[in-house]
Parts: C-alpha cells; structure tokens; sequence
C-alpha cells in the first residue's frame, strides 16, 4: 500500500534529518564533555538549540508511523493469509516514545552545575518512559513480523541492546556515581534510533493488498 511506504519513507527522512542537527548541536559545543554529560545538556547550551528541533522531528518521524504499524498483519507460520494481531499494544508504546520526546523537546533540562527545577524533572522523566517504551515496542513488532524476516531479528537484538544500556545507564546514574553517563546514553539513543530506523525501512518496504487479504514481503528486507 503506498500510504505505508510513504510514512516509511517520511519517517526514514525525518531521522536522518535529526541525526544530522543532533550531530550540527554537539559540533556547536566545545566547553562540554561528552563522555559525562548527557545529549540534554549539549541541548540547553547557548550553541546546542538545535539538538530540540532534533528531538521534535524525531518525534513527528516515529509519529508518522504509527497508523502504518497498525496495518502490519502477522501471517501465521505456514498460512498463506493474514491473521489479526491481537492488541494495539505496539502502536500506543510507539505514541509513548513520540511522546516523550516531544516533551522532551519542548521542556528542558536544567543548565549543567545547577539545580533541577520542575521543567527538568518533567524533561528526566518523560525521556526515561521513551526509552523504555521504544524498545517493548519493538519487541511487540518483531512478533508481528513474517517468521524469519531479518527485521525481526534485528528488532529483537536492538531491543534487547538498548534495555541492557539503560540499565547500565541505571547503574551509572546511582550507584555508579555518573560514570561514562554521557557515552552511555549516546550508545542507548544510538541502539534506539537503530530499532526506529529499521520499523521505518520495513515499513517502507511493504506492499500489502487488502482486498486479496495478502501480504507481500520484499526480500531485501528479508
């Protein structure tokens, strides 16, 4: 269907569009150091405005692609024909991780050395339910996938990469006293634009025919 490829197809410009102006963001910051500091710092830095428009594009990305997931059938294993997918657990997840990044765009965290205020506990929190809700979402879509499309797999191994760093990120916030915070949560972002980049390619690639009640999967894709 050609509403689906081209919210992929959207959504894969919007990423990378975001990818650039995150990369612009940090490039314009030279006081700050990467490894300790977190993304949002670079964002509320007088040069580092620019990582926001990031944060709101990738939010309207994911957002575009919400009414494609929910057209993806899973077929059974061996059946020709489409099943219904059970709940829409997947396509709220990705609404909670659109969402959570608007917030975090639009509400920023505290300057670094000073003390968080309402607006920067909004921006911590809304960014940790993103984290997570990005990845179970993923997870839920490689359920949905035909058995042994390569999107699957790699939803299944993104999901679980990007879950293993937000718990070291936990450990490095408390225990672990912020050590390599930065670099951290540069390596989940990166493992979750990674799973989002690939819903946005499969997404892209599908060709479904609803009257014939069937689904055609591109090989390049797996």
């Amino acid at each position: 269907m050609p509403g689906i490829r081209n919210s992929g197809a959207l959504a894969l410009g919007g990423i990378v569009l975001a990818a650039v102006l995150t990369v612009i963001g940090h490039a314009g910051v030279t006081d700050l150091d990467p490894v300790s500091l977190t993304v949002s710092d670079y964002a509320v830095s007088d040069s580092g405005g620019v990582i926001h428009v990031a944060m709101l594009l990738l939010a309207g990305a994911s957002a575009v692609l919400i009414p494609a997931l929910g057209r993806l059938d899973h077929r059974e294993s061996g059946g020709p024909a489409p099943v219904e997918h059970p709940g829409r657990a997947a396509e709220w997840l990705l609404a909670v991780w659109a969402g959570g990044l608007l917030v975090s765009g639009l509400v920023p965290t505290n300057p670094p050395g000073t003390d968080m205020g309402t607006a920067a506990y909004v921006h911590r929190y809304a960014s940790v339910v993103a984290f997570l809700a990005l990845p179970v979402a993923g997870w839920l879509l490689a359920a949905r996938l035909p058995n042994g499309a390569r999107a699957g797999r790699w939803l299944r191994a993104l999901t679980v990469t990007s879950l293993l760093l937000a718990v070291v990120m936990a450990w490095s916030a408390y225990p672990g006293d912020r050590a390599y915070y930065g670099l951290i949560e540069r390596a989940l972002i990166l493992a979750e634009v990674a799973l989002l980049t690939v819903v946005a390619a499969y997404s892209s690639s599908w060709s479904i025919n609803w009257r014939a009640a069937s689904v055609t999967e591109p090989e390049r894709l797996g």
